[in-house]
């Protein structure tokens, strides 16, 4: 089987937005300016809670390490997408597809898994402030910044071994932009029904599970805001953990609606635009939403500056 495997697709051809010729070139700087947009604000936020003091707390340390992932997510899938939309060319190597699918997975199920531990993290600090000290020391935050990078890992090898041996001895051309699991099984010549079996379970424990512990720590989280005196501590409380919400909702908002929708209403375009949201607009928008909603980091980004004219005066 591995042997017809490798002689009968040697390559896989996107046909990506090729049905769009007349918007190659805008798609193109669409494309671009998010990722350009993407990089510079995920790169701005690492260097900042990195090198300011005052935001050498949990909270920037889970931030700092999302950062990283959103860079790591978008740098899988994009300069490859920008190439395709210039050039004639639009194909990728059998191996080439199986590393893109492998990372793809790994940055995506670290991503999820890491957005629940920043849920737990706002849980503790609003639920329990007197033992956030304790609970979250560093010994505490690093075990739990490596707990998703290991399910990544492990779930993203898993399922690439499963797909990337079936025999691939047909079609080679996919109706999307980058190696994304299921148009790439769907090209597999034989049954695949346990495959499917396996994404689909993945996609619930690893993106529906993480999802009910971030809804299950903000439902705690509402309670105990709630039951505050003050409307100013509630309003304190609601701020700390507002920006990761709506991250929430965007991410899961899109990734839901992308794996977890009826076929009844699936359709090549939507998928394409949604996977657009998913790997290029949104991880730019994070960043965005983190630095126009956060005093602290506004400050750091303020006093950096501020240094920086210092230096050449």
């Amino acid at each position: 089987m591995k042997k017809d495997n490798q002689s009968c697709v040697t390559e896989i051809i996107f046909l990506g937005f090729s049905d769009f010729q007349f918007m190659q070139t805008p798609i193109f700087l669409l494309i671009l300016t998010f990722y350009l947009i993407a990089l510079t604000g995920n790169s701005l936020i690492l260097i900042l809670t990195f090198i300011d003091p005052t935001l050498h707390t949990p909270m920037y340390f889970f931030l700092r390490i999302l950062s990283i992932l959103e860079i790591g997510y978008t740098f899988t899938i994009v300069p490859k997408t920008l190439q395709h939309l210039l050039s004639q060319s639009q194909t990728i190597s059998f191996v080439g597809c199986g590393i893109q699918m492998y990372f793809f997975i790994f940055f995506g199920i670290t991503e999820c898994c890491l957005l629940s531990v920043m849920a737990y993290d706002r849980y503790i600090a609003i639920c329990k402030p007197l033992q956030y000290t304790c609970i979250m020391n560093l010994k505490e935050c690093v075990q739990l910044a490596a707990t998703p990078w290991a399910i990544g890992i492990l779930v993203a090898f898993g399922q690439s071994i499963s797909i990337f041996t079936l025999p691939f001895c047909g079609p080679n051309r996919i109706s999307h932009f980058f190696c994304d699991v299921l148009p790439v099984l769907r090209l597999a010549t034989t049954d695949t029904f346990k495959n499917e079996v396996a994404v689909a379970t993945v996609t619930v424990v690893f993106i529906a599970g993480p999802f009910l512990l971030i809804l299950l720590s903000y439902i705690l989280i509402i309670a105990t805001i709630l039951m505050m005196p003050r409307a100013e501590n509630r309003r304190k409380a609601f701020s700390t953990c507002s920006s990761h919400l709506m991250v929430v909702s965007l991410f899961y908002g899109t990734t839901t609606f992308t794996y977890i929708r009826p076929k009844s209403i699936y359709s090549v375009t939507s998928d394409r635009i949604l996977s657009l949201l998913y790997t290029v607009i949104i991880p730019a928008f994070n960043p965005i939403i983190y630095s126009l909603r956060n005093k602290e980091i506004k400050a750091a980004f303020t006093k950096s500056i501020r240094r920086r004219k210092g230096l050449f005066r």
